[in-house]
């Protein structure tokens, strides 16, 4: 059981720092954030759809969950747009910062969406995470405009994950992913479409974006969507949220590895940086800490459940 703990939490890592190599991509494919989203999107969903036709997962969904599909699916090709325009008329550094706030928009407006009470270290949060940016602000305010598109991308996202987090109680995440990668890509066609973006030089890519493109695709999204997922039979939720907001930590180095300079940011950034993040974790933290105080035996629930998962016979696959 340990050794197989510690291979989950190492692939889990390799997943997090492939989706922080994902904004390093966004930055070098040369084409504009919509007709980047448009493929991404479009090349994701078929590689899913032929993996659920492999796996003879059914499709089929009522009328209310197919409403929420649609909705989920226009907030998350809204969201790649804004992350993908902001690295573009900013930097992979401040755009991942930006996105750090995630955690925020989402514990302001989970007691709304779930219906639950207002947790007064959530509003202390808040306030510090208002502080970072107020940093960040203060030191880089030649890329203003890339932040608030940063800021609105990472509230689409907050939005994104609490409609998921309604839809994956009764639905294989992989059938949810097809058809908002599916709805996103007929939306972005219908925005294309009216702006008559779709002529012979739209489907004219140079050979490295077709790489770049197929790569973000098939490993940054199929693969590690799929592979997230598999971690979770083993890893404790709490865990992998940790371990996920490592993803600003891994993007920013590697944009620093490999733009140099241009990434480089005054030192202010960072501290701004690691006041948002570390408020994160700290919320993560404490919220597990309630958990368990709430539910003493779910530890012990959670143990007999790895233990049914890994006994001979299941599955190995989603």
């Amino acid at each position: 059981m340990p050794k197989d703990r510690i291979l989950n939490l190492l692939h889990l890592h390799f997943i997090v720092f492939i989706w922080g190599f994902t904004a390093i991509l966004g930055k070098l494919i040369s084409i504009d954030s919509l007709p980047l989203v448009w493929y991404r999107m479009l090349l994701a969903a078929v590689f899913i759809f032929i993996y659920i036709r492999l796996v003879r997962f059914r499709l089929q969904v009522d009328k209310r969950t197919l409403s929420w599909l649609i909705f989920g699916g226009i907030v998350v090709a809204s969201h790649w747009v804004t992350f993908f325009y902001a690295i573009k008329i900013s930097t992979v550094s401040i755009a991942l910062a930006m996105m750090s706030t995630g955690a925020f928009f989402t514990a302001v407006m989970e007691p709304f969406f779930f219906k639950r009470k207002v947790i007064g270290y959530e509003l202390l949060f808040g306030l510090l995470v208002i502080v970072g940016l107020i940093l960040i602000f203060r030191v880089e305010s030649n890329y203003a405009y890339g932040m608030l598109v940063a800021l609105g991308s990472s509230f689409l996202a907050s939005i994104f994950s609490l409609v998921n987090g309604k839809l994956v109680k009764q639905h294989k995440p992989s059938v949810i992913s097809f058809y908002e990668l599916g709805i996103g890509v007929l939306f972005l066609s219908l925005i294309l479409g009216v702006q008559g973006s779709f002529s012979m030089e739209f489907f004219q890519l140079n050979n490295m974006d077709w790489l770049y493109l197929s790569i973000r695709a098939l490993i940054c999204t199929a693969y590690a969507f799929i592979a997230s997922i598999k971690v979770m039979r083993i890893l404790t939720p709490y865990t992998v949220m940790l371990t996920t907001n490592l993803e600003p930590v891994y993007g920013i180095l590697l944009a620093w590895f490999i733009f140099g300079s241009e990434e480089q940011m005054n030192p202010l950034f960072y501290i701004g940086a690691i006041l948002i993040l570390s408020t994160v974790i700290l919320n993560g933290i404490l919220k597990n800490k309630a958990s368990k105080n709430k539910f003493p035996f779910r530890k012990l629930r959670e143990q007999t459940k790895e233990t049914k998962l890994k006994s001979p016979g299941r599955p190995g696959s989603i």
